[in-house]
C-alpha cells in the first residue's frame, strides 16, 4: 500500500475532524466546553460510547486475542458489554444530580468529605492521563508498523490527530467526532470481517488451522477458565470505574436519556465484537507467524484486501484509538480545570476565562500523556504499571458508598489504598499472574475487605445525601 496515499487520506479525515470540532465551538461557555451543557441525547450517547468502546482494546486487543486464543476474544466484547449495562443499571440515576466530576460523585457518597474527593481526583486525573497515554502509544504503533515511520514520530503524530480537534472543540467535538468515527468503525470493522472469511479460504479452512482448544466456547479450553474470568472481571471493573464512561452519565440529556443509550450500545457493541475475533481468526489462517498479533486487522488491510477497502480500514483503526483518547483526554481535563484547580487555588476559576484555561489545560494534558508514552513500547506492560492499581478501588469505592449506607470516607480511602497494594503484591507474584492472568480479582478483594474492616472501625458517616449535594454545589460557587 502506497504510505503517501495513506498519509493525503489520513490528513483529509483529520481535516473534517478539526472542522467539526472548530464548528460545534462556536459560542461555547466553560460548561460547554467541558461537559456540552448537559444536553446530550441518546443518539450522541450510543455514538460516542460506541466510539469509545471499539477502540485501541477491541481494535488492537480483541483482534490480537482472537489470533492467538480464538474465541477467547470475544470475552473483549462480554466484559464490555457487562460492565456498558452495570454502569447503566447502577449508576444511570446519578445524572439528577448534576455532578461535574467523578470526584464530586464519590465524595457525596461520604458526605462531601474533602479528603476523599481531593484524593480521588488526582487518583482519576493520572488514570485519565495515563488511559490517554496508552490510547496515543497503541495508535503510535499501529501507524509505525503500517507507514514505517518512527515510532516516536508516529505517537506526535497521533497525539496531534485528536489533540487539535479536542482543544478548539472540547466535549461536544469529543462527542460529534466520536459519533461519526462509530459509523466508520462499525461499518469498516463488519465489511472486513466479512470479506477477511473468504480470503481465508472459508470458515472449514479457519477451522482447520485454528488450534481446536481455541475453537471452543470463548476459547476457554485455550485460555483457561480462571483466567477467562478474571479477564472478564477486569474489563467489567474497568467500565464501572473508567472516569470517560461517567463523564457521559453527567452530560447527559436526562436520566432516561443516559440508561437508554447505555443500553443500546451495550446491544450494539456486543453485536459488534464478534468481527474482531473473525478478523484474528482469519489473519492467522492467512499467515500464523506474524511478529505482532496485536497487528492482524492492519495486517488484513494491506496484504490481503482490495487497496480501496484496505485503505479505509487502516484509518477506522486510527479513528478507534482517537475516539478512545479524545474522551479520556476531556475527562481528565474537566477534573483538572474543576476540582484539582478548586483543592489548589480554594476556588473555582472564573468564567469569563473558563473556555480559554480549559483549552490550556488541554494542551497541558495531552503533553503529560504524550511524555508518559514517550518512552514505552509495550502497550500491555505500559496500562499495567500506569493505572491497573487504580480501578479497582474506584470501583470499590463508587459502589460501597452508594449502596451500603455504614460506609464511612475512611472506609472509601482504605478501598483506594488496600486494591492498590493488593494489585502491586498480586503483580509481582509469579505464581498468583499464571494462575489468574491479572491481579484484579485480589486487588477487588482487597479494596472490599479493606473498605468493610475501616468503616465498621469508623464513626457513621452522619450527613444527609440532601446536605451533601447542598455541599458539593456550595463548593462550586466559591
Amino acid at each position: 500500500m502506497n504510505t503517501t496515499i495513506f498519509f493525503v487520506c489520513f490528513s483529509i479525515y483529520m481535516a473534517l475532524m478539526v472542522f467539526i470540532g472548530w464548528r460545534v465551538s462556536r459560542g461555547q461557555s466553560g460548561e460547554d466546553y467541558l461537559i456540552g451543557s448537559r444536553g446530550i441525547n441518546v443518539f450522541l450517547i450510543i455514538g460516542t460510547m460506541l466510539a469509545t468502546q471499539v477502540g485501541t482494546g477491541s481494535s488492537m486487543g480483541a483482534s490480537g486475542f482472537g489470533y492467538t486464543n480464538g474465541w477467547a476474544g470475544l470475552l473483549y466484547g462480554v466484559g464490555g458489554f457487562a460492565s456498558i449495562v452495570l454502569v447503566a443499571l447502577l449508576f444511570a440515576d446519578v445524572r439528577k444530580y448534576g455532578f461535574l466530576t467523578m470526584s464530586e460523585e464519590i465524595s457525596f457518597y461520604y458526605g462531601a468529605n474533602k479528603y476523599i474527593k481531593s484524593i480521588v481526583s488526582i487518583l482519576i486525573y493520572i488514570a485519565s492521563v495515563g488511559w490517554l497515554g496508552a490510547h496515543i502509544l497503541g495508535g503510535s504503533m499501529y501507524l509505525s508498523w503500517v507507514t514505517g515511520i518512527d515510532l516516536l514520530a508516529a505517537k506526535l503524530i497521533t497525539v496531534l490527530g485528536f489533540g487539535i480537534y479536542v482543544t478548539i472543540g472540547g466535549y461536544l467535538a469529543v462527542v460529534w467526532t466520536d459519533a461519526i468515527q462509530s459509523i466508520i468503525l462499525f461499518v469498516g470493522f463488519i465489511v472486513v470481517a466479512i470479506m477477511s472469511i473468504p480470503e481465508a479460504g472459508g470458515f472449514e479452512a479457519i477451522r482447520q488451522a485454528v488450534p481446536n482448544d481455541a475453537l471452543s466456547f470463548l476459547g476457554i479450553e485455550k485460555y483457561g477458565v480462571i483466567p477467562a474470568i478474571s479477564l472478564l472481571i477486569a474489563i467489567t471493573v474497568g467500565g464501572l470505574a473508567v472516569p470517560s464512561f461517567r463523564h457521559r452519565i453527567y452530560s447527559g440529556k436526562d436520566v432516561k436519556s443516559v440508561k437508554k443509550g447505555f443500553l443500546w450500545t451495550a446491544g450494539l457493541y456486543a453485536i459488534f465484537a464478534v468481527f474482531p475475533v473473525i478478523i484474528g481468526m482469519s489473519a492467522f489462517t492467512i499467515n500464523p507467524s506474524l511478529e505482532n498479533s496485536s497487528f492482524a486487522i492492519p495486517f488484513m488491510a494491506m496484504e490481503v484486501l482490495p487497496a480501496g477497502l484496505g485503505m479505509l480500514i487502516l484509518i477506522a483503526g486510527l479513528s478507534a484509538t482517537m475516539s478512545s483518547g479524545d474522551s479520556d483526554a476531556i475527562a481528565g481535563v474537566t477534573i483538572l480545570m474543576t476540582d484539582i484547580y478548586s483543592m489548589v487555588f480554594g476556588k473555582m476559576p472564573d468564567e469569563d476565562k473558563m473556555v480559554r484555561n480549559s483549552r490550556i489545560a488541554t494542551v497541558l494534558t495531552l503533553g503529560i500523556a504524550f511524555v508518559m508514552a514517550a518512552g514505552a513500547t509495550n502497550i500491555t506492560n505500559y496500562i499495567a504499571n500506569m493505572i491497573s492499581t487504580t480501578l479497582s478501588g474506584l470501583a470499590v469505592a463508587s459502589i460501597m458508598g452508594k449502596y451500603w449506607k455504614r460506609a464511612t470516607w475512611q472506609g472509601g480511602l482504605a478501598a483506594l489504598i488496600g486494591g492498590s497494594i493488593c494489585s502491586i503484591l498480586a503483580t509481582n507474584s509469579g505464581e498468583l499472574m499464571e494462575l489468574l492472568g491479572d491481579p484484579t480479582i485480589p486487588s477487588l478483594a482487597g479494596a472490599f475487605i479493606a473498605c468493610v474492616v475501616v468503616s465498621l472501625m469508623t464513626s457513621e458517616n452522619k450527613v444527609s445525601r440532601e446536605e451533601a449535594l447542598r455541599l458539593i454545589q456550595e463548593n462550586r460557587k466559591k
